[in-house]
């Protein structure tokens, strides 16, 4: 008997519904386009920043105190040549350095500043545009809300006493749909955004540390 009843049950309940995300996609309307495309934009940046960026951040333990024994022994020409095969912001501030040895301190010091400023801009690129599809897709998403309930609304009224809940429901999918896509792009640009800028600021520190050093070796009494 017990298993009669759960058969019937069982042959009662509606067919078990599956969420299908491109259907969703496709209901979020015209809004999820420009999500869309803010999306590709915001992996796109990730990849290339975090290659850029972990690639500056490349750590050569005797770099510098190579670079300091060729500087000290008067092997100016080697120490610019390790400088520039190694490829990093710190190298290429250090060969500029080097390039100015001879020449006033204060000079030599306006050198590897505007050379640390060229790349510190380079280690930035792109980043400004993560910031900005932070905020610009969840506000689409919100817009993608408004938009999607005035449609829901418009069709409530035409319905007049004949509301149908099919009517409303392009209406409440876009307005949700869309709010979910702008948060999720938004929450994942704003994460790679400030993980991005520490890992920036550590590289930016080395280089300062690196200048500081430089300038110092060459302030040494001989």
């Amino acid at each position: 008997m017990l298993l009669q009843v759960v058969n019937d049950t069982a042959a009662i309940l509606p067919g078990e519904q599956k969420i299908n995300l491109l259907e969703l996609t496709f209901k979020g309307g015209l809004i999820m386009i420009p999500i869309g495309i803010l999306l590709l934009i915001g992996i796109y940046l990730t990849i290339e920043r975090y290659a850029t960026v972990k690639k500056a951040a490349k750590e050569d333990p005797f770099f510098m105190k190579n670079v300091k024994d060729m500087v000290a022994s008067g092997n100016i020409a080697g120490a610019k040549s390790l400088c520039a095969n190694n490829g990093t912001p710190i190298g290429r501030m250090l060969e500029k350095g080097i390039s100015r040895i001879g020449k006033p301190m204060k000079n030599i010091e306006v050198a590897i500043e505007n050379v640390g400023k060229l790349e510190i801009y380079r280690l930035e690129k792109g980043m400004a545009t993560l910031a900005t599809i932070s905020g610009a897709a969840p506000m689409l998403g919100f817009l993608g809300t408004v938009t999607g309930m005035v449609r829901a609304f418009f069709n409530m009224a035409n319905a007049g006493n004949n509301i149908d809940i099919m009517q409303l429901s392009g209406g409440i999918y876009e307005a949700m749909v869309t709010t979910v896509a702008g948060l999720i792009v938004g929450i994942f640009a704003y994460i790679v955004h400030n993980t991005l800028t520490a890992m920036i600021e550590k590289v930016v520190h080395r280089m300062e540390a690196a200048a500081v050093e430089f300038i110092d070796l060459l302030q040494e009494p001989a």
